[in-house]
């Protein structure tokens, strides 16, 4: 089955009985036979549905979508892609771990990362995603448990070498953590590039309409979580009857893990009906990635010739540092983000933002229509200035995500812009 047809199927073999479309099975609670069957299956989970707090059926059905695109084992839903990243992190350290990023990630998850799991006793390194292997290595401590990275930066676009961190994050006996949100996996299958798991703000392209918020786990089910350096795996589980996940569940030990201690007590669960909606944006994916590439590398190359611009940051552009990289992990482009520096600084890109007609300025990306944000005052407010650096993010930065509308239109809205700085 190829990824246009994974697209449009819910994971599941098709009968003439049933619906064309996912079903929402708007119910928070299901029906047993007998009290030993309730029993058997609050002792093993995977044996039947619980509660709509951690599974559901119309949930469960895009989940195994979603991890037939990436080519994962399993996958588990949540209610936003930060739900995503804090789950793909806790389900691996404790107070006392470490775990090492690349520096330009997204400003929310350098601030879930560098404050709130530091009060949690998590440590955060965070290095440069160009380091040199031997940079990456000195960066592992003995408490080192993940290696955690964006393939497409947001919005610093820096592209992620995940064979280089996935080769040197085994050496280590740790699992590689990529956020593919940008690509999707209609661009980029890190998995197939070395990741363990990937995770997806399904807010953005995967929705693709701004219509709900989400977020998604993907398990490779390829690490080996019996090398001795995470017991939390190989070990009686205390909060669930003594079962040891690596016996009980195999190469889906973390998936597993992951719905049964973390959703079942935090339960950051999507609705049936968000997963209607972004089953819905899923269905129309992989030809919609196409168009925002396309759209984006004309819209790239306008602004690179234009005299307004001081730089622009597109990784399908060929005079781009990772234009070698994006070639190798995302051959078919490089979705519809571009980050742009306008000349004059912050007080110039916040006067042509604000002059565009067509694009919103919103705090979205990765939408059908097309939307500009200046990251400097929004998403990444919350960062010092030694941190905005770090991230790749510079007061006259304006992050472009280009939609599908015509793109002369698009190109249009922006002349007149320009034409009022």
């Amino acid at each position: 089955m190829n990824i246009e047809t994974k697209c449009l199927h819910a994971g599941y073999t098709p009968k003439n009985t049933e619906p064309r479309v996912v079903p929402i099975v708007q119910s928070t609670t299901y029906v047993y036979d007998s009290t030993d069957d309730v029993a058997a299956v609050f002792d093993d989970p995977t044996k039947s549905l619980i509660y709509s707090r951690f599974e559901n059926p119309t949930v469960m059905a895009v989940e195994e979508k979603i991890a037939a695109l990436e080519g994962g084992i399993g996958a588990m839903c949540t209610s936003s892609g930060q739900a995503a990243s804090l789950c793909s992190i806790l389900n691996i350290c404790q107070a006392g771990d470490s775990f090492i990023s690349a520096a330009t990630i997204y400003g929310g998850t350098v601030n879930l990362f560098a404050v709130t799991l530091k009060k949690l006793g998590i440590e955060c390194i965070f290095i440069d995603p160009d380091s040199t292997e031997d940079e990456i290595r000195a960066a592992f401590k003995p408490n080192t448990k993940a290696v955690f990275g964006e393939t497409l930066a947001n919005p610093a676009l820096t592209v992620f070498n995940i064979e280089k961190f996935a080769e040197i994050a085994h050496e280590n006996n740790v699992p590689l953590i990529v956020d593919n949100t940008f690509p999707t996996p209609i661009l980029c299958r890190p998995i197939e590039h070395g990741a363990d798991i990937v995770i997806h703000s399904t807010s953005k392209y995967m929705d693709g309409h701004a219509v709900q918020v989400g977020g998604v786990i993907v398990d490779a089910g390829n690490f080996n979580w019996a090398n001795g350096k995470f017991p939390e795996f190989t070990e009686p589980d205390d909060s669930y009857h003594g079962i040891i996940y690596t016996e009980a569940y195999g190469n889906a030990a973390y998936i597993v893990k992951a719905r049964m201690q973390l959703m079942r007590d935090f339960g950051c669960y999507p609705s049936a009906q968000s997963a209607f909606y972004l089953n819905l944006g899923l269905e129309t994916l992989a030809i919609r990635m196409k168009q925002y590439c396309e759209n984006a590398r004309i819209v790239s190359e306008f602004l690179e010739a234009n005299e307004k611009v001081e730089s622009v940051n597109y990784p399908g552009l060929a005079s781009n540092k990772y234009n070698e990289l994006a070639k190798k992990y995302m051959p078919m482009g490089c979705s519809g983000v571009i980050s742009f520096v306008i000349k004059g600084g912050r007080q110039t890109a916040v006067k042509f933002m604000d002059s565009l007609k067509l694009a919103s300025n919103e705090v979205h990306v990765a939408d059908i229509r097309t939307c500009v944000l200046h990251p400097a005052s929004a998403t990444h407010r919350q960062l010092t200035d030694e941190q905005l650096v770090a991230c790749g993010i510079d007061g006259g930065m304006i992050r472009l995500s280009v939609g599908l509308e015509n793109v002369e239109d698009i190109l249009d809205d922006l002349k007149q812009a320009f034409a009022s700085i």
